[in-house]
């Protein structure tokens, strides 16, 4: 498999588009963010996305019992152009029957440190933290 993805928008009109892998799903995108979320939030929705498959598929392979993820990234922008994210904060709410703090925190950890490639595609001055609330 290559290491090469391409994705392809199509305008529709304003300034909406839809995007996705070629001969592939598609999603809306809309740059004033009236009728779908705009390449801001899709950035958070990526970096959110990419995590949460993480820390499922990493407590899924430690045996937890997991039964609700939530995760709510929140993004602090730059006042001038180009206004880009300087900090990025994830609030990762898990639920399960008897889930062990350190195995959870483990995920997170791994998933924001090592493995989630949204969050390692940012800048490298953009402070990333987060936040765990077991439920």
């Amino acid at each position: 498999m290559s290491n090469v993805r391409t994705v392809r928008l199509t305008w529709q009109d304003d300034l909406r588009f839809e995007g996705g892998a070629p001969d592939g799903p598609t999603i809306p995108i809309d740059g004033d963010n009236a009728t779908a979320p705009g390449p801001m939030q899709q950035l958070l929705l990526a970096a959110g996305g990419c995590s949460g498959a993480d820390i499922v598929s990493i407590l899924q392979k430690m045996r937890e019992d997991l039964t609700g993820l939530e995760i709510e990234v929140r993004g602090t922008r730059r006042e001038e152009h180009p206004r880009r994210y300087v900090d990025v904060h994830f609030v990762i709410r898990v639920t399960g029957r008897g889930l062990d703090r350190d195995k959870v925190q483990r995920a997170v950890d791994l998933s924001l440190e090592k493995y989630c490639s949204v969050v390692h595609s940012l800048r490298p001055d953009i402070a990333v933290t987060h936040e765990l609330v077991l439920a």
